[in-house]
């Protein structure tokens, strides 16, 4: 099956590649918002004359379209070269797939996915450019990686590159380190297949409680380190504001966030891997993050475990490797219903209830256990009867 697989690795560009790393962010940055703005005056301008067409002022046949035109757009960028003449000093790859991006919003916004793009500012702590592969001139060598302009640059090589390379993305984080993410397609090949189901319950004491009896710890990676993070961020808000004393500070706070990040992301990583080379079907309820995340009593510890990137991993691992996962309704009692005899317990409802008996039949249950064993029964009839969520 091919896929496209991204390989992330910690690029050391010299000094003089760095500045035209920054050149190339910001020239890009510059299309991205002068085509935006452009945009957002048609579109002003086209509402005006549908308005006037309404009102009978203009013909039918004078209102167009406002829609942004990708092919169009990148068709202007040699005459905006000639008025910006800064534009020619950067891969002029990554200038039209600035557009491309831009379409690739506005195509979105079109089909109601997303909210219309905002314009790109040059404070957000984390900067990207990315540029397409044409006629070999993003190659990767033993301890060097061939860009456009910027020629080989050193990077540390963990694993391979393979596949057809289709695109390099450059950025450079908040703590002022530089990465490539490298885009290839692949062949991936489907693991055994181990003739086993599996229910996950996904909790903040424990991070995934599997009906096999399997347990995730919850590594709480920001609560270790939110002593110190705190200490950090107080030090920093005492800098004076661009003095070498902050930029030092905004480094340091910098560092522990990414820290944080990568250790949380490794552990998602090896939890999902191993679900998903245990197990042909996982069930996994069907949460909705963003809305829990409005009760302030728990936004804090749900956002440090993740759900939603968990489950946006299970479900690409199983979809490269030929497994399935099921997600179960939020409206199913998954915690309620009594494993043994099927029973609806509405009292298990509150929280703090952490063990039960079931007045039916008397089996005693650990809540997350038996909603791990529910939420398996249940995807394992929604695959019967051809339902899905």
């Amino acid at each position: 099956m091919l896929v496209h697989k991204a390989f992330k690795f910690r690029i050391y560009p010299t000094q003089q590649q760095i500045e035209l790393i920054h050149k190339t962010i910001g020239c890009s940055r510059f299309v991205f918002n002068f085509f935006l703005a452009e945009q957002q005056k048609q579109d002003k301008y086209w509402k005006l004359c549908e308005e006037f067409v309404q009102q009978g002022i203009l013909p039918s046949n004078e209102w167009k379209s406002s829609f942004f035109n990708k092919y169009d757009t990148i068709k202007q960028l040699p005459e905006l070269k000639k008025h910006y003449p800064f534009l020619k000093e950067v891969d002029s790859i990554s200038l039209q797939k600035s557009v491309e991006v831009l379409a690739d919003s506005f195509s979105r916004f079109y089909k109601k996915q997303n909210k219309p793009p905002k314009f790109k500012s040059k404070k957000n702590p984390v900067q990207s450019y990315t540029t397409k592969f044409t006629n070999g001139n993003i190659e990767v060598l033993d301890k060097h990686i061939k860009l456009p302009k910027l020629g080989l640059v050193r990077f540390s090589k963990s694993r391979e590159v393979i596949g057809r390379i289709m695109n390099a993305t450059i950025r450079k984080s908040a703590s002022d380190k530089y990465y490539i993410s490298i885009m290839c397609e692949t062949e991936v090949e489907a693991l055994r297949k181990t003739s086993s189901s599996v229910g996950i319950d996904l909790g903040l004491k424990e991070f995934a409680i599997l009906s096999d009896g399997n347990t995730y710890e919850n590594p709480r990676f920001l609560h270790r380190l939110e002593d110190k993070l705190i200490k950090a961020q107080r030090t920093l808000s005492r800098r004076k504001i661009g003095s070498s004393n902050w930029r030092k500070q905004r480094i340091k706070v910098a560092r522990l966030h990414e820290k944080i990040t990568n250790a949380r992301q490794d552990f998602l990583h090896k939890a999902s891997t191993a679900i998903v080379k245990n197990h042909d079907i996982i069930g996994i309820e069907d949460l909705q993050v963003s809305q829990m995340l409005k009760k302030e009593t728990h936004a804090k510890a749900i956002s440090e475990v993740s759900w939603s990137t968990f489950r946006t991993m299970l479900e690409y691992k199983a979809n490269w490797y030929g497994k399935l996962v099921i997600a179960v309704s939020k409206q199913y009692p998954s915690s309620q219903l009594c494993s043994s005899c099927g029973y609806q317990h509405k009292a298990v409802k509150q929280l703090n209830l952490r063990t039960w008996s079931c007045p039916e039949c008397k089996t005693t249950h650990d809540r997350d256990r038996n909603a791990s064993i529910n939420i398996k029964r249940e995807s394992q009839r929604l695959i019967a009867v051809g339902t899905t969520v």
